[in-house]
């Protein structure tokens, strides 16, 4: 019997509670169903028994024996060795501009791996005990941006979203002096007001006074430059005059003296 089923593992997933469970499985029937199957493709899990009639999964990644993590995108179901750089998944760059030969696995499932990832996409005829009939957890952090939090509580621009911020309670610990429990919560991001619209304002006045006088600046230096260009025009007019006279008088000079 393959190793993916003597220590095989599924760890499934359900976004709509947050939970996750873990199965351990020794068949190796149950699982033929995701044999060939690629990443992001959905498989029925009526091959995992009658408790999991009528669920879809969506297979979102997995590990081989040794650790290596699947790829999307690499077409195999074996291990290779790629050229990684920032961006892509499967590596994390540490150095600027820094690329790293990695192996990673291919997204093909097979029999080689030891954990497979799953996330429910529909749910089933039964209830699955700590996943589908749990309780949704509340947030533990909330979102930052202004829009955001508008959007996840359905609010208008003119109402205020400081009030609707997700705050974390954390608990005195013992042995402290102070024993009450504290709130913290994020700074909103992208808030429009009264302050920022003062400063957007400020900026835009500056810009403009910059422009005003880089203009300024300009016509004297334009006026500076066309006036050095004349000066310059007239003094080698000057000059070409003043030896075109000498040489009329040098060639009179000539004449005279040839007579």
């Amino acid at each position: 019997m393959s190793l993916f089923f003597v220590h095989g593992r599924l760890n499934i997933s359900y976004p709509k509670t947050g939970a996750q469970k873990k199965l351990e499985i020794d068949d190796e029937k149950k699982l033929r169903g995701f044999y060939e199957q690629q990443m992001s493709r959905e498989v029925s899990g009526d091959c995992l028994g009658p408790d999991y009639k009528g669920y879809v999964f969506r297979i979102s990644g997995g590990n081989d024996k040794q650790g290596f993590p699947m790829k999307q995108g690499v077409i195999t179901n074996q291990r290779v060795r790629l050229l990684l750089k920032k961006g892509a998944s499967c590596y994390r760059q540490r150095k600027r501009g820094e690329r790293k030969r990695k192996s990673v696995r291919g997204c093909i499932v097979g029999a080689d791996l030891s954990v497979l990832n799953l996330v429910i996409v529909k749910k089933g005829d039964t209830e699955i005990d700590g996943l589908t009939n749990k309780e949704a957890e509340p947030l533990r952090k909330g979102p930052k941006r202004a829009s955001n939090i508008r959007k996840l509580f359905n609010l208008t621009k003119k109402d205020n979203v400081c009030s609707f911020i997700v705050r974390r309670e954390i608990k005195a610990k013992e042995g402290k002096k102070c024993q009450e429990s504290s709130f913290k919560a994020p700074r909103i991001q992208r808030l429009v007001t009264p302050r920022r619209l003062q400063h957007k304002r400020q900026i835009k006045a500056l810009k403009r006074k910059r422009g005003e006088a880089t203009k300024v600046l300009a016509k004297a230096y334009n006026e500076a430059v066309a006036k050095s260009e004349k000066e310059a025009r007239a003094a080698k007019d000057a000059k070409r005059k003043k030896s075109s006279m000498h040489v009329a008088k040098v060639s009179t000079k000539e004449t005279k003296k040839t007579a």
